[in-house]
């Protein structure tokens, strides 16, 4: 592969200061024609390939647009991609991808933003911590976050407390009495939220949630959040020999490992226990599954739209949204006399 050459080399090669080959890369008007020409022809010969944020030097406007994730494959991701994605389309900003790993997803960030790839990013569900808020303030990097807040940043997201609130409201109306939850190997603050809004609902109803009733799984892949830890975890329960009436899983595809789980040990549901997960992803509708709503898509479409709102000079005030998740009911809670 052809070694390409830096803005200096170019610079030397065709007897110009960096600045003027700088002043070229951005188009300005204040290069004469001829050198402008020499510039160009120096760039094709020794293969320089300016870097995306030189670009941006000048004009401000993102052209790159970097999506960091900490996984893409599972169908929470997949579903606020997806909007993003179609939005995105409307635009003439390109995109990237980049999957921090969800064991160390700030470790992965680190790595990613040294590489200086990016004029613009959105960050789902990872948080910003001190080392990398002062990274992005450096390079005057255009950012969103989904799913994950800090007090300088424009973000949008769920307000998991309520949606584990509805959760526990929903069962407890139901009439169950021994309810449990399933929770992941990781314990990020969106479940340890969805977690406290539950038990706090409950307890409004009289109700506690037995330590005997509280399980998670030892898979790590994505967290912990996967069908394989939802599964380990229902083994758990057998292996104590004490199931509750209704199990609350911190997601839904937790809740579709339990629920498989369940059906390996002859249980059914709702007929013998309730399961109830949370995301509703598409999956959730085939197995008749009561979840909550956390508008996945949308968050993906609104994140497009603020960043070219702060791309057009439209976004000089921080524009920080907490949506209300939504209680959708299926057959998986229902109350069996």
């Amino acid at each position: 592969m052809t070694k390409k050459a830096t803005i200096r080399e170019v610079a030397n090669h065709v007897g110009v200061s960096v600045a003027t080959v700088s002043r070229v890369l951005n188009d300005s008007p204040h290069v004469s024609d001829d050198t402008k020409e020499k510039i160009l022809e120096a760039m094709e010969e020794l293969n320089y390939a300016p870097r995306i944020t030189a670009r941006k030097l000048a004009s401000g406007s993102p052209q790159m647009l970097a999506v960091v994730v900490p996984s893409f494959t599972t169908p929470y991701f997949n579903e606020v991609l997806k909007g993003i994605k179609d939005e995105i389309g409307k635009t003439d900003i390109d995109m990237m991808m980049y999957n921090t790993g969800s064991r160390n997803p700030e470790a992965g960030m680190r790595q990613f933003f040294n590489r200086g790839m990016a004029d613009a990013v959105i960050i789902l569900s990872i948080g910003v911590s001190d080392d990398i808020h002062k990274k992005l303030q450096a390079t005057n990097t255009t950012t969103v976050l989904v799913n994950t807040s800090r007090p300088e940043y424009n973000y949008l997201q769920v307000d998991d407390y309520k949606g584990g609130y509805l959760a526990g409201e929903h069962l407890a109306k139901q009439g169950f009495k021994k309810v449990g939850i399933i929770s992941a190997a990781q314990d990020p603050i969106p479940a340890v939220d969805r977690r406290r809004g539950f038990t706090d609902a409950v307890g409004e109803y009289g109700l506690e949630v037995d330590d005997a009733f509280l399980a998670r799984g030892d898979t790590e892949k994505h967290g912990g959040f996967s069908e394989e830890a939802g599964f380990e975890a229902i083994k758990k329960f057998d292996a104590r020999n004490e199931f509750p009436e209704a199990i609350f899983c911190l997601n839904d595809t937790l809740a579709i490992g339990a629920m498989y789980a369940l059906s390996r040990l002859g249980k059914k549901v709702p007929e013998d226990i309730a399961v109830m997960g949370y995301d509703n992803i598409k999956l959730s509708k085939y197995h008749d599954l009561t979840t909550i709503d956390q508008n996945m898509y949308t968050i993906g479409v609104d994140a497009i739209k603020r960043m070219v709102e702060l791309n057009e000079g439209r976004g000089e005030s921080l524009q920080q949204k907490t949506l209300d998740p939504k209680l959708v009911e299926r057959g998986s809670t229902r109350k069996i006399d």
